[in-house]
């Protein structure tokens, strides 16, 4: 599906830093009905590859305020991406607006009509007359094949600048910037062919103390290494790279192995893996299956690892019991110690866990019991107290956390925290190996 194209991008933009712009359309991001994770998602690919995101403006459907903002982006940047209103119905103006400012005409392409038409036929639906609005491309440009939707990427270099249009949904835009977008433009030499820095990832140490145990190290190559952190949910990550290039990539491999060396067990992985993926891996090489227990992360923890690849190879399965009787017909747990103990205490989040691998045949058993707000809890227990236990070959422990804030992060921090714990478990019944770092590579 590509047609002729304008020649390449000035070489001169991709000499020095190219100026990169973020246009994210769509009434809807304005309105607080869909959060704007386009930012997030472009910003991280792009800064993993050496370039920071300049600037991003969120804008209407309106076709005017289209064309404004864009003219605005495109005097100034050297790529310019831009995210969404390329659909089939009335609101969506993107491509119209952008060529009218770019001087090119819409032409019609049959290879996008038989694309289609076969998306249609795929869900037995009958296409409308409306959708051949998407094969509409510029005269001068490409088009970037969606392989989950109906809206096509378009492509386009002009006037020593880079265009790129992606459609709005995230399963669509996301794997067409992967797969599509990074490629081309290393290609031009816009951004680098491999990942900009070495990250380390960490969980269990806060930001501070991170930087503090690491500073010995940074200190023996100050004025060299580039240092950046941040912190979510559950973890902290430390990048590591040599923005003026004194550092050689196995040199920055090398800084990136010795602090993991000794962060030891805070040390999570090199990446960006998750917890739930470091701890599958390891269940996998273990060949150990694992089996979790609910009640006030509602599913939340079984869904880390269903959203795996071949979770069903270290996965058995869990149980959200949000109620005595479902924990006592699911996981066995004794009426009596619900009685005695109630559902939220260090007994039950045992039993469950202990139910959970013997019913569902694992190795290990994880649960996670509690009162995650905004109701619930008395004194003894107030909300955001959490309690979990870990069933494995060695022994079953049980653990109390207390979560201050909303009902979403208590229940974020406590699977991050239950996840971790395997994670730790899993690490020393591998004999404390650390995980070895990957060819990352930094910036040349």
């Amino acid at each position: 599906m590509l047609s002729t194209s304008t020649p390449a991008v000035s070489p001169g933009a991709s000499a020095t830093h190219p100026r990169y712009e973020l246009m994210t359309i769509g009434d809807e991001l304005l309105l607080g009905l869909t959060a704007n994770g386009h930012l997030q998602f472009i910003g991280a690919e792009l800064g993993a590859r050496g370039i920071e995101l300049r600037r991003n403006v969120t804008v209407t459907d309106d076709a005017d305020d289209i064309a404004r903002q864009f003219r605005e982006c495109w005097e100034r940047s050297d790529v310019v991406i831009a995210t969404g209103g390329l659909g089939p119905t009335c609101d969506d103006r993107t491509r119209e607006a952008i060529a009218g400012m770019l001087g090119q005409k819409l032409v019609f392409d049959p290879q996008i009509e038989k694309h289609l038409l076969a998306r249609f036929a795929l869900f037995g639906r009958k296409m409308t007359p409306n959708n051949l609005k998407q094969a509409m491309r510029f005269e001068r440009g490409e088009v970037l094949g969606n392989a989950n939707g109906t809206a096509p990427g378009l492509w386009v270099e002009q006037d020593g600048k880079v265009l790129c249009m992606l459609p709005g949904p995230p399963n669509e835009l996301q794997p067409m910037f992967t797969e599509q977008v990074l490629p081309r433009l290393a290609r031009l030499k816009l951004v680098l062919e491999r990942e900009a820095y070495v990250q380390l990832r960490t969980a269990g140490v806060g930001e501070s103390l991170l930087e503090t145990r690491l500073q010995p190290i940074f200190d023996r190559h100050e004025g060299r290494l580039g240092i950046a952190f941040c912190a979510h949910a559950g973890h902290v990550d430390c990048r590591l790279s040599s923005p003026g290039g004194e550092m050689g990539v196995a040199e920055v491999e090398t800084v990136a192995a010795e602090c993991a060396h000794i962060l030891g067990e805070d040390f999570v992985c090199y990446g960006n893996d998750s917890l739930a993926k470091v701890c599958a891996d390891m269940l996998r090489s273990q060949e150990k299956l694992l089996a979790v227990a609910e009640s006030a992360t509602g599913g939340l923890l079984a869904n880390a690892f269903t959203g795996l690849c071949g979770a069903s190879k270290f996965f058995s399965g869990g149980c959200v019991c949000y109620s005595n009787d479902s924990m006592i017909q699911l996981l066995d747990v004794p009426e009596c110690l619900l009685l005695q103990h109630s559902a939220v205490s260090a007994e039950a989040a045992v039993a469950m866990a202990t139910g959970a691998a013997e019913k569902l045949g694992a190795d290990y058993g994880l649960s996670i019991t509690g009162f995650a707000g905004s109701c619930g809890g008395p004194n003894e227990n107030p909300v955001g107290t959490i309690h979990m236990a870990l069933h494995a070959p060695q022994g079953v422990w049980s653990r109390k956390h207390s979560y201050p804030g909303p009902r979403a992060t208590i229940k974020r921090r406590a699977v991050n925290a239950s996840l971790d714990w395997l994670r730790r478990e899993l690490v020393r019944a591998q004999g404390g190996a650390t995980i070895s770092p990957k060819r990352l590579g930094v910036m040349q």
